[in-house]
């Protein structure tokens, strides 16, 4: 007979028992503190570079680990869990986060923290894809339309919600630990996870390789090598004048690519499982959405860091002011994306380059408002809200477009490439607008800073440009 702590939450009619809501809460919460830890980092960055001496390409390193295990590992997370049970993937997933965790905020030096932020990525990538497994696993009906919403409100509102807690946080220095509760506070929660986790969640099926498609290990070493090759140069090639190395490993990175890309379709074609299935890519819309999606993703990210960097390095706000400052776009970002589906549906198929318009516009003007060296005054908050606005529009319609187009067998593949853009797109960001800014700002003041955040700006806008003209109708001749 089943317990208690294991029956199944679905019945036939797509009610669930009273743990439900606990099962919901349980996965929604470590999806929420997964996707904190990729920005929560932005307001502690200045902290960090300070008491480690950290060098800007180090910083970089420090932010961008973690999202370059989450990005690599996220779809060999998602087969993990087919092969080992969701259950036990998610929950293997959230040991090691929280361990990482644990040892990001011991570490002793800058080269530790980056490691430990790489196992923490890793965990990540293996807990997160588990979430919507349960989800679509145990909730029907409009049990699971009320669930899915629950989890686009996280994934709206988490990433812009780690600038504003990262300020708390830091700027609390509880009993003088500076930065290190942004990782600390994980330790607690992740235990309380687990604990409630191993309670509620449903025990895994059987699983087995006969039900689980084999994990391409062969693929994952190349895109892994492909997207090092391509971040560490971005990241440390300008502190030290692009010695040839930094070119060499761009080119290798280029190659690699395509190698990855040759051999992910030779899989295909002899009927295995490579890790981004080219049919996926060939569905009508997909390739134009995972542009959109890569690009409007790095500009996000590209400008929570570079700003971040300037309220605290160039103004000398305290972690918790930056944070803040971030509340209109956490706010607008999250309303816009869980409303636009309410819009007129005549609307729909503009939201997307005119979100990148309207990003690109605020973007600029939120450049020229500090671009004196001041504070930008009142102006700054709608400008900001304007930025969050433009952004969901370009990311969120897209997304949803590209999966509304997906045959049921091809969900999973599609769902895994989509969020591995999502992530690299967010690396790329900060590595590259990183690189940007911290190329023009020479540590000298206000104004400096200032100067160094408009060209940023000035790139981020352009960027968002080539989203708009991305997403414009093709003439028939």
């Amino acid at each position: 007979m089943t317990s208690t702590a294991t029956r199944p939450v679905l019945s036939k009619d797509g009610a669930t028992d009273n743990r439900s809501g606990l099962l919901l809460g349980v996965v929604l919460a470590a999806q929420f503190m997964a996707l904190l830890d990729v920005f929560i980092v932005n307001v502690a960055a200045p902290t960090i570079r300070t008491e480690l001496s950290a060098s800007g390409g180090a910083l970089q390193l420090v932010i961008a680990g973690y999202t370059i295990a989450y990005a690599v590992l996220l779809i060999t997370g998602a087969r993990l869990g087919d092969l080992l049970g969701h259950r036990r993937a998610y929950l293997g997933g959230l040991v090691l986060f929280t361990a990482a965790s644990l040892a990001c905020g011991l570490a002793a030096g800058t080269g530790q923290l980056i490691a430990f932020r790489l196992a923490q990525g890793a965990g990540s990538a293996l807990m997160i894809p588990q979430v919507l497994s349960l989800i679509q696993r145990n909730f029907a009906g409009e049990r699971r339309v009320r669930a899915l919403s629950a989890y686009s409100a996280v994934l709206a509102t988490g990433a812009a919600a780690g600038q504003v807690v990262g300020g708390v946080l830091v700027s609390a220095d509880l009993f003088g630990t500076g930065w290190r509760p942004v990782f600390l506070v994980n330790v607690p929660i992740g235990i309380a996870l687990l604990v409630l986790g191993a309670r509620v969640l449903p025990r895994d099926a059987q699983a087995g390789p006969t039900r689980a498609r084999a994990l391409d290990l062969p693929g994952l070493l190349l895109l892994a090598a492909a997207v090092s090759l391509l971040t560490v140069p971005l990241v440390l090639g300008q502190e030290q004048d692009w010695p040839l190395w930094s070119w060499l490993s761009l080119g290798g990175s280029l190659v690699l690519a395509v190698v990855f890309g040759a051999y992910e379709s030779r899989l295909a074609r002899r009927g295995g499982a490579p890790l981004i299935a080219p049919r996926v890519l060939r569905i009508p819309g997909m390739g134009r959405a995972v542009l959109w999606i890569a690009v409007s993703m790095g500009v996000n990210a590209g400008f929570l860091f570079t700003l971040t960097l300037h309220l605290q390095g160039g103004l000398g706000h305290s972690a918790l002011r930056a944070g803040l400052t971030f509340g209109p776009a956490a706010v607008v970002f999250g309303a816009v994306g869980l409303t636009w589906r309410r819009w007129p549906a005549r609307l729909h198929r503009a939201l997307v380059p005119a979100g990148f318009l309207l990003g690109g516009a605020a973007l600029l003007a939120v450049g020229g408002l500090l671009g004196d060296g001041g504070t930008g005054g009142w102006g700054l908050y709608p400008a900001l809200g304007a930025v969050g606005a433009g952004i969901s529009l370009a990311f969120s319609p897209a997304l949803t477009g590209a999966l509304a187009t997906v045959r049921p067998e091809d969900a999973a593949d599609a769902s895994g490439l989509l969020a591995t853009v999502t992530q690299l797109g967010q690396l790329v960001g900060v590595a590259a607008f990183g690189t940007v800014f911290l190329g023009r700002y020479a540590g000298s003041g206000a104004q400096d800073s200032a100067d160094a955040l408009w060209v940023t700006v000035l790139a981020l806008a352009a960027a968002s440009v080539v989203g708009a003209v991305a997403g414009l109708p093709r003439r028939s001749r």
